[in-house]
This record gives structure tokens, C-alpha cells and sequence, in this order.
């Protein structure tokens, strides 16, 4: 199993942000507890929704400059982004079925 998750910096998350509909961005940080239990629902949904939706994982510590942007107050938080836009939030961790249900509604609206 690849992962699919990607760790872009500003300048590579600004791109994904320009060219990918779907861009579901977790927002956390290695000294997280709860981040690091939500890591593996975000490599699960990285391998469900493989070529419908980018999912992409930011260190709040190594990009503070995107945490400040997004106006990040607590980890871990996730994002989702449709046509460069921010679409949906969720702050804490959640199970998979908080996501999917999030994903499935905005793709559900593409078809």
C-alpha cells in the first residue's frame, strides 16, 4: 500500500489548492497525541478516495505560516477545500464516517 498522503509545503499546497477539486488537508503536529490518532483515518481516507480527492497532512510547527493563514487554533484540525475554496472544517478527532459523510456530499454534487 503507497501512501498517499502528501506533506506540501505553502507553495506546493497554494498549486494543489489551484489544480484539484477535492483537497482534504489535516493540520496537526508530531507532539499531538490526538493528531496521531487521527493519522491513520487520514491515510485511510488517502487510499478511498485515491484519484477523487487529494489528501495532504501539514505540520503546524514546520508551516506556521499556513496554520496562521487558516487561522488554526487547535489540532488537530481538518480541512476541505473544493475549487481552491474552503468548504467544510472539523476540529478534534473524528471517526471516518465524520469524513466520509463529507466527502461523499461533495463529490455526490460533481456527478
Amino acid at each position: 500500500m503507497a501512501n498517499r498522503v502528501l506533506h506540501p509545503n505553502k507553495n506546493e499546497l497554494d498549486a494543489l489548492l489551484q489544480q484539484e477539486r477535492l483537497v482534504l488537508v489535516d493540520f496537526w503536529a508530531t507532539w499531538c497525541m490526538p493528531c496521531k490518532m487521527l493519522a491513520p483515518v487520514i491515510e485511510q481516507l488517502a487510499e478511498q478516495y485515491a484519484g477523487q480527492v487529494t489528501v495532504a497532512k501539514v505540520d503546524i510547527d514546520e508551516h506556521e505560516d499556513l496554520a496562521i493563514r487558516y487561522g488554526i487554533q487547535s489540532i488537530p484540525t481538518v480541512l476541505l477545500f473544493e475549487n481552491g475554496q474552503l468548504v467544510e472544517q472539523e476540529v478534534g478527532v473524528k471517526p471516518a464516517s465524520a469524513y466520509t459523510r463529507l466527502l461523499d456530499k461533495r463529490l455526490a454534487v460533481a456527478k
